[in-house]
């Protein structure tokens, strides 16, 4: 297992022009991804055409293409994985007209912590377009929840990316949990 150090600094040669450092990177933080990947597919629905696998497959492509992201150190790599990951479910989801169908959507939950996809099946979309919304009014909350809730990150770690403190990241963490069952909580489909 990569220390974070380790993975930082190949982030940061990867970001400065070093593509071999990508080559380094990926079987390091592989397992990861994959943690991740699985965490995002447990929410869809049964019978979800795209797997794990694929999932991270997609999102290596797309990472590949971040070679200028300014990369920070590993929790914002984390972060910007996540947040591809979302993305391409996203994608997936409108690409299928799942919202227009109903796609058997079980109402979400956001009462608890990140587990929270362990126990509901959202709508993805619905999700997406929530969250497009509350940044639209706020967006460092609607960073907070795709870090923690999507990213899996701790609130320090989330802390970090933001540059902000764990306290601001808890009392965002708050209150933007509350906005996004208020939205979800609606019932009624956000157009794309």
């Amino acid at each position: 297992m990569a220390s974070p150090q380790q993975v930082t600094e190949l982030l940061l040669s990867w970001s400065q022009g070093r593509t071999s450092a990508l080559e380094e990177l990926m079987p390091l933080v592989h397992n990861e991804l994959q943690r991740l990947a699985h965490r995002y597919m447990a929410s869809q629905r049964p019978g979800h055409t795209l797997q794990t696998t694929a999932l991270v497959n997609e999102a290596y492509l797309r990472l590949v293409d971040c070679s200028r992201v300014g990369w920070q150190n590993r929790a914002h790599f984390f972060a910007v994985s996540a947040q591809l990951m979302r993305r391409i479910l996203v994608d997936f989801a409108r690409s299928r007209g799942y919202q227009k169908r109903g796609a058997c959507v079980r109402p979400l939950s956001l009462e608890n912590s990140p587990d929270i996809f362990q126990k509901t099946d959202p709508d993805v979309v619905a999700v997406d377009d929530a969250l497009n919304a509350l940044a639209a009014i706020d967006r460092r909350k609607s960073q907070v929840i795709e870090l923690r809730f999507f990213g899996g990150l701790t609130a320090e770690e989330t802390a970090e990316v933001l540059k902000v403190s764990p306290d601001t990241v808890l009392r965002d963490w708050r209150l933007a949990k509350v906005w996004l069952h208020r939205e979800l909580s609606r019932g009624e489909p956000h157009d794309a």
